[in-house]
């Protein structure tokens, strides 16, 4: 039997492989349209209709991928290679994206967010394995750090560039996802023998089913995805609504950025001794303030601050979430992986769509915003509770 391929890469190199396909996948894949949004809609490209629709597209797109990738369960390197290259083309398209072409756009938007699902399961799948085989468990939490940073470097990116077309950026989004997925594809490891079976020909294992008690940590999850949403998708148009400046209103993106890198770099050097289901639960409170926040007052610098509590906590929340999920079934994670990013997805699909239902309704004297954010808020802040909870009752059954 051929020794496996990727015993030869270092702990760093794995974490490396996957903080960049985490980068490429979230940072431009899934969340490069919320900054990009604004600017198409200044250009005239586009229109806040069918810009809610576009987003939701992605939204559903993500939930399909997230459904399907166990298609990649037994082979997550395939998947991840087939999902960066996916994200590289459909971004490097959004250029021709506008509102006379709606179902262009569209298609697009729910092909990149099938492909970023596919990422976000098979890196995980991959490379906490990896990590695990190398004695270097710890390290796994520095993986999700590249959300941040491909959040922060798109944020940057239109920020400062923002006196460009909208087409242009999403030409030079698209070009830095080619260059980030090639230099993934090439650490990549090459693996001819089939490491499950050992030797090729021998029928692969059955997947083990998701155990039951698993659904709180599913639902959990799918709370987690209702509730970052709001600020996740609005932030930045929140902000354009105060001021037309791009270099203003742009800036609440690369904070929100910067604010998951360093909030996930701390969790992983810092509290990766910690309970993951605690760690998920502070995460989880803090975000229900900062989605809270901007129910308080319109202003620039309480949307910065929700930037902040929001963009610190959404990736530490991931982390410690996928984590867990590790934890639970450590043989084969990707169908809980799956189910959790299933749950996530549909919980973000409903976020906007609350929205939507509400319209111009006003409950007193809020708005669709106010009363998705608030309700969001409250979500979060219960399942906060019982992930608090229930990790104190697991530390007690752990302790007798």
């Amino acid at each position: 039997m051929e020794p496996d391929a990727s015993s030869s890469r270092s702990p760093r190199s794995v974490v490396f492989i996957g903080l960049v396909a985490l980068a490429i996948a979230m940072g431009i894949g899934r969340f490069a349209f919320t900054p990009m949004m604004p600017l198409m809609v200044r250009d005239g490209s586009l229109d806040a209709v069918t810009g809610t629709e576009w987003a939701t597209a992605n939204y559903v797109g993500y939930l399909l991928g997230a459904i399907s990738a166990s298609w990649f369960a037994r082979s997550p390197r395939q998947g991840l290679q087939v999902g960066l290259v996916g994200v590289a083309a459909t971004t490097l398209a959004m250029a021709l994206g506008n509102a006379s072409l709606p179902w262009v756009g569209m298609a697009l938007r729910g092909s990149a967010g099938v492909f970023s699902a596919w990422v976000l399961v098979c890196a995980s799948s991959w490379c906490l394995p990896e990590l695990a085989r190398r004695q270097s468990t710890s390290m796994g939490g520095w993986i999700y750090t590249g959300v941040g940073l491909g959040i922060a470097a798109t944020g940057v990116l239109t920020w400062l560039g923002g006196v460009q077309a909208a087409a242009v950026l999403w030409v030079e989004l698209g070009l830095l996802a080619t260059v980030g997925a090639v230099d993934v594809m090439r650490r990549l490891p090459r693996q001819p023998v089939d490491v499950v079976a050992g030797v090729a020909g021998v029928p692969r294992p059955p997947a083990p089913p998701v155990a039951s008690g698993n659904l709180g940590v599913v639902l959990c999850y799918s709370a987690f995805g209702f509730g970052y949403i709001i600020p996740a998708t609005f932030l930045p148009t929140m902000a354009r609504q105060l001021v037309s400046d791009p270099l203003m209103f742009g800036l609440t993106w690369p904070i929100f950025g910067m604010a998951a890198v360093l909030s996930v770099a701390f969790a992983a050097h810092r509290l990766h001794g910690w309970s993951r289901r605690k760690v998920w639960a502070i995460a989880q409170g803090v975000m229900a303030v900062g989605t809270l926040l901007p129910l308080l007052q319109p202003a620039l610098w309480v949307l910065a601050a929700s930037a902040v509590l929001v963009g610190g906590t959404f990736m530490v929340t991931t982390m410690a979430g996928l984590q867990l999920a590790r934890e639970r079934m450590p043989a084969h994670p990707t169908p809980l992986l799956a189910r959790m990013t299933t749950g996530f997805a549909a919980g973000q699909i409903a976020g906007p769509l609350l929205v939507r239902l509400i319209g111009d309704t006003r409950i007193a004297g809020w708005d669709a915003l106010s009363l998705a954010s608030a309700a969001a808020g409250l979500l979060l802040a219960i399942t906060s509770i019982w992930l608090w909870r229930e990790g104190i009752a697991s530390a007690s059954n752990a302790g007798s």
